[in-house]
């Protein structure tokens, strides 16, 4: 699993990034953060992080609210973004899925071609019924996706996702990784998504890969 980083001490939001994006170019091979975007074959640039070949997140087996197992070959053909969250979430899950509701919206028709997927890093409390309302409420095509806990962390270390439980008084929250990642239409991993991209710009990033 990505290590945590011993970070100053920043807002929960700001946190979560900084770990997401040093996760990410971390397993690039220490990237410089300001590197400039890799251009596409067409000249253009992708806003996101280019993670073309990248030897982790190849793959995923989770079970959907209907208790049927998913991986990335059901989703062939489609541009498929990913994310790892949980539905009690405060404020960088509901952003996450609200951008992509944008994004749907924003590319038409073409969005029949994009399948969002919310992963849970809380399947103690998000339930198959939780997780599909959830999703649902941001959009009625996004798939919320689950697994026991020790395919949950299995998972997560192959997307270099880092999570963990925060005690909140008699309950908990969930710190994690607040990046979402693209795949392209051959399944391939391609893009990782900073939290703070905009809705526009992740519109057009994916209207390259379709």
């Amino acid at each position: 699993m990505a290590m945590p980083l011993c970070l100053p001490r920043v807002g929960a939001s700001r946190r979560r990034a900084l770990w997401s994006l040093a996760a990410v170019l971390g397993a690039m091979g220490c990237m410089p953060a300001r590197e400039p975007p890799t251009s596409t074959a067409a000249g253009s640039r992708f806003t996101a992080l280019d993670v073309q070949g990248a030897a982790w997140g190849r793959d995923f087996a989770l079970q959907d609210p209907q208790g049927r197992t998913r991986t990335l070959a059901d989703f062939r053909g489609q541009v498929v973004v990913l994310f790892f969250g949980f539905t009690q979430c405060p404020d960088v899950c509901p952003t996450a899925l609200s951008r992509a509701a944008a994004v749907m919206q924003r590319l038409g028709p073409a969005s029949d071609r994009v399948q969002v997927i919310f992963v849970t890093v809380d399947p103690e409390r998000d339930t198959a019924p939780v997780l599909a309302a959830y999703t649902q409420a941001f959009h009625p095509r996004f798939l919320g996706l689950m697994a026991d806990l020790p395919t949950t962390e299995r998972t997560a270390k192959d997307f270099k996702v880092f999570y963990r439980k925060v005690p909140t008084g008699s309950s908990y929250t969930m710190d994690h990784t607040a990046l979402s990642f693209v795949f392209d239409p051959q399944g391939r991993l391609r893009l990782a998504v900073r939290h703070e991209q905009s809705a526009e710009d992740l519109s057009d990033d994916l209207r390259r890969l379709l």
